[in-house]
């Protein structure tokens, strides 16, 4: 019978392992590997959480840039503040766009104001003016219009061409065989018109408008015709008995 000897085995503390594992556990988040050996013990867990924690926290810093604003930007308040900046920035461009148009429209109001005072002032002026005309032509004394038959008008004016009235004498028979005195007297086959027989007859209206029936107006044209052609009436009426016409 043999008898052999029993060696003590050695038990590792759980102590010393748990610090391995722990110790591991980190290392190995830190390098960014778990590796686990079978089911891990709470301290072990707790010692990976804590390194992982760490490890995040660590890293934070890099990812604060484009995330952070993003956020920002993210936020429905900045949002909102945004809009109603783009609100009031509007709604001063429209204030100012109806401040403009309605200084534009002052400004065109007082132009048409202007020129309807301008134009008033100039009716005024023409009307002022008519009536100092009107005054004028009323207050001046009218011309007294010869009365009386052609003979006697005639007779009247002879002192206006600077003749004497011997000259009636010669006047006289010169227009009675002209055309008798006869104010309306007309020569189909000339067209001579009028008592002094003017040729045409139209000619007499530089002594008047009315020379087809006014006696006056025909005698005056008639006498200044004697006076330039002639001289006097007796001149006229000696040419006439000479050549049957003046």
């Amino acid at each position: 019978m043999s008898h052999r000897r029993r060696i003590p085995s050695r038990s590792i503390s759980k102590i010393t392992l748990i610090a391995a594992g722990s110790a591991l556990a980190v290392a190995g988040v830190a390098g960014g590997t778990v590796a686990t050996w079978g089911p891990a013990s709470p301290a072990t867990a707790a010692m990976a959480d804590t390194a992982t924690f760490a490890g995040q926290h660590a890293a934070a810093p890099a990812r604060q840039g484009a995330p952070a604003q993003q956020a920002v930007l993210a936020d429905p308040a900045h949002q909102l503040r945004s809009v109603e900046a783009g609100q009031a920035a509007a709604r001063l461009a429209a204030a100012q766009r109806a401040a403009a148009a309605r200084a534009a429209a002052r400004a065109a109001a007082a132009r048409a104001a202007r020129a309807a005072a301008a134009k008033a002032a100039a009716a005024k002026a023409a009307a002022a003016r008519r009536a100092a005309q009107s005054a004028t032509t009323a207050s001046a004394p009218q011309a007294s219009q010869p009365q009386g038959s052609p003979q006697q008008i005639a007779e009247g004016m002879l002192g206006s061409f600077g003749w004497s009235s011997s000259q009636f004498s010669c006047l006289q028979p010169l227009w009675n065989g002209e055309s008798g005195w006869n104010v309306s007297a007309s020569n189909p086959s000339s067209g001579a018109y009028g008592i002094p027989q003017a040729l045409p007859g139209s000619k007499m209206a530089s002594a008047g408008a009315d020379w087809m029936t006014n006696p006056a107006t025909q005698i005056r044209w008639g006498l200044g015709y004697i006076q330039s052609v002639y001289g006097s009436p007796c001149g006229a009426w000696s040419h006439e008995q000479a050549y049957g016409w003046y």
